[in-house]
């Protein structure tokens, strides 16, 4: 082998490319290049338009799941627009209020904050048949009714007249509505005036939310106040306190409530299941305690 092909040999190999001379006027040439310039501009333009494709595709998609997720809607027996995170209250609303489909009316709120009515009725059935009961927070009235039903008197206050008058509208759905007094108002500015034998207690828990949390803290997550200065007040409108609260709630803060009375309050402590599963605790404080 000689010089000249053995140094052929070792040379690297060659890159491939097309070479269109730009002073070059014979047809073949012209006639390839344009062909080499249509094939490239064809090329762009559809990566350009699955791109756009894509693109609009995406931004369809996305619109779509933004107006499900904030679609609301009428339902039966509802007096505001429902959105989707509530919606799974309306369609367990029987076991909310047995006579729902009757006339029954509530807010989205008022959907989310009511008692079960079987737990409401266990509740009722505690407290006894000769008592006067205030619900502090009686929302659309489905503690109220049940009280109502078994109790000697009712008096249910609510910040919001929307909401006293689903809970007047419930009352005669169920017929007790001679035996409510209803009071649209603040209770810790009308506790001045309220007295009675037992007070219930179903604060608002900060929404569908509540249940991230892994233990429920009464001092910063009940709402409008913490826990402990609501129950401060309640003790001054009724020597017995009846709370309804999340299943996850602090262990320790319950007897630390019951130490906020001197002597130190009996109290009781129940699981409330719906169909085996643990939904909330109900806490009696007082003589109720001691009831069966």
């Amino acid at each position: 082998m000689n010089k000249v092909t053995q140094k052929l040999s070792t040379a690297a190999p060659m890159k491939t490319s097309i070479f269109f001379p730009s002073a070059c006027k014979t047809r073949p040439y012209r006639l390839l290049a344009a062909l080499y310039r249509a094939a490239s501009t064809k090329s762009k333009r559809k990566k350009q338009t699955k791109k756009w494709r894509i693109s609009k595709k995406k931004h369809k998609e996305t619109s779509l799941t933004r107006r499900r997720t904030d679609a609301k809607e009428l339902l039966s027996g509802m007096i505001e627009k429902v959105s989707p995170d509530i919606l799974k209250y309306w369609v367990r609303r029987a076991s909310l209020f047995s006579r729902f489909d009757y006339g029954v009316k509530c807010d989205e709120q008022g959907l989310f904050l009511v008692t079960p009515e079987e737990i409401a009725k266990h509740q009722a059935k505690i407290c006894g048949p000769d008592q006067i009961v205030i619900d502090a927070f009686a929302g659309v009235g489905g503690n109220a009714i049940q009280f109502a039903l078994r109790c000697k008197y009712v008096v249910a206050v609510d910040i919001k007249p929307t909401r006293i008058k689903c809970a007047r509208n419930n009352a005669k759905v169920y017929g007790v509505a001679h035996k409510i007094d209803f009071i649209v108002g603040d209770f810790f500015k009308l506790t001045s005036g309220l007295r009675a034998d037992i007070i219930f207690l179903s604060p608002p828990w900060g929404g569908p939310s509540y249940k991230a949390a892994k233990v429920f803290n009464i001092e910063t997550m009940l709402e409008p106040e913490n826990g402990f200065s609501l129950f401060r007040v309640a003790l001054s409108v009724a020597p017995n306190v009846v709370l309804y609260l999340p299943r996850t709630v602090d262990p320790e803060q319950l007897v630390q409530l019951a130490w906020l009375s001197s002597p130190p309050l009996a109290y009781k402590v129940e699981r409330n299941y719906i169909n085996g599963y643990l939904k909330a605790l109900t806490v009696y404080y007082g003589n109720v305690a001691n009831y069966k």
